[in-house]
Parts: C-alpha cells; structure tokens; sequence
C-alpha cells in the first residue's frame, strides 16, 4: 500500500491524466485561511440562464463582465459562415455552383442555430477578438505541461449544446453555471478530479492560463456587469443561504447622480452616510428628487407607426440583429423619429433596457431620438441591439 500511495504522489499523471499534482490539503488549507483573512471585497459575476444561450452567459461568467451579447455573438457567427462560404467557393470546383457550396447554403448557419446555440469557433474568436485570450483544449499538448492546473484561471466546459464557465476568483475556484442558482466552490484539491470526471462524462474542456480580466473588488467594476448577477463572495464562502447580490444591496446607489450646483456625482460618497451633517443628507436627497422628477426627451415614450407600404413614397428599409440575436427587417417614412425605431425594437424583446447601435464602427444613437431617420442617415443601415 505504502508503495503505491508513493507512486501516487510521485507520479500524478497515473491518476490524474495530464494533469500535474493538485496542492496537497495543508497547502489548501493555508491558502483558505489566507483568502478568508484577506480585507478586500471580492464579487463574484454568475449569470443565469436564459433561453439557449449559455454559451453567452459562459464567456460573461468566465470573464466576469457583461461583455458578450446575443448580437454581437450572431454578427461572428456570421462573419465565421461568410469566411467558409468564401473558401468553398474559391476551392470546390464549381465554385458557387457546387453541390457542397448549395448544400451548405441551404443548411444555414454552421456557427449559431434558431435557438441560440454558438459554436465553439464562436465563442474561441469572440474571446480572441475582445481580449486577446486563446481557449485551447486542456488535453491539448503542451497545455498542462508547465503549469499546474490549480494556477490555470479559468475553463469553459461543453458538452452537445451546453456551455459553463469555471473561474478563479480571490484564490477560490467557482463553478459558474448559468443553470445552478448560485455559484459552487470547487476546492483546489478537488478541481483535477472534477476536470477528469466531466471529461469522463463527455464534457470537452477548454482553459485559460493567464491574463483574464481581474475579478471584482470596486463599485465601478461592479458596473462591468448586470446588478441582479453579483454575489458577496463573502456571503458564498460562509455558505449563507440568503447570500447578498448587488440588486439587493441597500447602498449600491448611495452617493451617485447629478448635484444641485450641477456637476456629475462621483458614484460614491466622499464620507461615510454616519458621519454627514444633516445638511448634506438633505442635498442628497433633493438631487436624487430633481433626477427623478425630470426625465428627459430622450426618455419620452415613442409610438410605433404603421409600416409604409412597399415602394411608398419617402419610405426606407432598415436592417436589424435584435438582442435576441434575431434578424429583423422593416420599412419606415424617412421623417419618423430614430425614437420610433426603438419602439419597433421594444416590441420585439421584453422590457428590459435596449441599447441600439448603427454604423461604422457602431455607434450609440440614442442621442438621436428627436431627430428623423432621413437626418440621422439610417435608411438602408443594419442596427444592432443589446439588453443594458
């Protein structure tokens, strides 16, 4: 027995594939007392599942940001099947004319189906084009040569359609799939086992070695990400039941918005809401009154207008990718407002806010809600859509 425990401990790759040996439970154990002692706040990002689009919600949880939507995952999507098209036509004989170009036609896309699903060359570019990140598979050689798996930051994990991420946050690792309710700590001893077994189970894992965004530890990070996602990573280490998210939090918005004497708050109070005079706390209170009681135009409902008929006089044709990651097209009169375009968009997604995008590269054109669509030059334009 003592021989093989030896074998073991010398020779990790006999039970923990390609794997190097994991730290042992008195190095684990040092490293949870460091992390529980550390003062800073860490937040832990964990998307939920919506939909099929956890291969979104994947990519979010690994880079701990809202960074990736339905749209912009499509618009790569699409990009990716134009450059395929593209090679078969140069090198199938019979070029667009072949059977293998029309069959590939008439199949769709080869990188996102109805439902939502990407492919990994989806989410591999998407990760490339935003932060210079490679997703090689782990079993891939050379991958886990040099390193230890417990010093890799994060994986994604997939298997048939679905997508999870894994992500070390403040020295703990976090299972973040968008189908559990909360985040699940892996211990570091146990993370080789658990990589071994969802490949055991058919799952293929892809790994992140270094340079992933730094995890949350400030209130402006926080805004990287949806409220209602964030958790204390406090709360999840202490095993709470009722463990804090962001949304819940009663002094997420204290201090932020506009001041009477008109300049931009800082997001944060100067001092502590105990130690202000009540004099202050009377200006907060009546800056947060103004904002409230003034929306702006930009703010104002628009009414959809019925379509112009085809070939209409002054009608034009609008292209759009939905945040859904839908397409979408449809006419409008030139002199409509760019806001009657949002309410087009609004009644095809649910309520949540709409950020819509034109041009290129694509720019915000909220500010250009009062003015008309022939002044704001978005006839013929595709515009993209996000949830904010």
């Amino acid at each position: 027995f003592f021989f093989f425990f030896s074998f073991c401990i010398r020779h990790p790759s006999a039970s923990f594939g390609i794997f190097r040996r994991p730290k042992l439970p008195n190095q684990l154990h040092k490293q949870q007392i460091n992390t529980m002692s550390n003062s800073k706040q860490y937040w832990v990002y964990h998307e939920r599942q919506e939909a099929l689009l956890c291969g979104q919600h994947a990519l979010n949880n690994l880079v701990q940001q809202n960074a990736f939507s339905p749209g912009s995952l499509a618009d790569i999507a699409a990009q990716l099947d134009q450059m395929e098209l593209n090679y078969m036509a140069q090198n199938d004989e019979g070029g667009t004319s072949s059977k293998d170009y029309l069959k590939r036609i008439a199949e769709g896309s080869g990188n996102v189906d109805e439902s939502g699903n990407f492919s990994f060359e989806v989410l591999r570019s998407a990760l490339m084009s935003k932060f210079n990140l490679e997703l090689p598979n782990i079993r891939q050689q050379g991958v886990g040569d040099k390193v230890e798996i417990t010093d890799m930051e994060g994986f994604i994990c997939n298997r048939e359609s679905h997508w999870f991420g894994i992500r070390k946050i403040n020295d703990t690792y976090y299972n973040l799939n968008s189908t559990l309710e909360r985040p699940e700590v892996i211990s570091h001893f146990k993370l080789a086992a658990e990589m071994e077994a969802l490949q055991s189970a058919g799952y293929s894992v892809f790994c992140v070695v270094d340079s992933l965004p730094p995890p949350c530890s400030s209130e402006a990070m926080m805004d990287l990400g949806l409220p209602q996602y964030w958790w204390k990573e406090e709360d999840l280490m202490s095993g709470k039941s009722n463990a804090m998210t962001r949304a819940d939090d009663p002094w997420k918005a204290v201090g932020s918005g506009r001041r009477l004497d008109g300049k931009q708050g800082s997001g944060r109070n100067d001092k502590p809401v105990s130690q202000m005079t009540d004099d202050e706390l009377l200006q907060m209170a009546l800056a947060a009154s103004l904002e409230q009681l003034a929306p702006s135009k930009s703010d104002r409902a628009y009414e959809l207008t019925e379509e112009p008929t085809e070939g209409a006089s002054g009608a034009v044709k609008i292209q759009f990718r939905l945040p859904d990651g839908t397409r979408a097209v449809r006419r409008f009169s030139g002199s409509d407002h760019v806001g009657v375009i949002y309410a087009f968009v609004a009644s095809k997604c649910s309520k949540q806010s709409i950020e819509l995008r034109a041009g290129f590269p694509p720019k915000d054109i909220s500010s250009k809600k009062e003015a008309t669509i022939a002044e704001s030059k978005l006839a013929g334009e595709m515009i993209h859509g996000r949830y904010v």
